[in-house]
């Protein structure tokens, strides 16, 4: 049995470091497009001296990676068309709409660097 373990164990090691051996750290591209604004989400306003808040959308393949990593789905979603699928960890919100494909949100608080929100449903 702890021959079987160890078998177990170091086959599972080997494949963990033949997987990490693939992976590389790299920026890759983004396509993204962002607000500055001030206020809140659902009534922004002219960013001001006092408050500048980042809202950020990311499309494309940064999105689509983003929302695999977030599994499960979050219920109920925003939208009730079949096949819309939304996830949300933290303030990242991800979404999948039938004809829009990924769609991600971030959003950050210029004037004291806090994540925030960065879309509403």
């Amino acid at each position: 049995m702890k021959w079987t373990m160890g078998l177990l164990l170091g086959a599972s090691l080997l494949l963990s470091l033949a997987h990490a051996k693939e992976w590389t750290w790299e920026y890759k591209p983004l396509k993204a497009s962002y607000s500055i604004y001030s206020g809140e989400l659902g009534e922004r306003e002219a960013p001001s001296a006092t408050d500048r808040k980042l809202a950020v959308e990311i499309t494309g393949t940064a999105a689509k990676e983003m929302f695999d990593s977030m599994a499960p789905d979050f219920h109920p979603s925003c939208s009730q068309a079949k096949g819309d699928r939304d996830r949300r960890k933290g303030k990242v919100y991800c979404t999948l709409h039938s004809g829009e494909g990924y769609r991600c949100f971030i959003g950050i608080n210029l004037r004291t660097g806090e994540s925030i929100s960065g879309a509403t449903c």
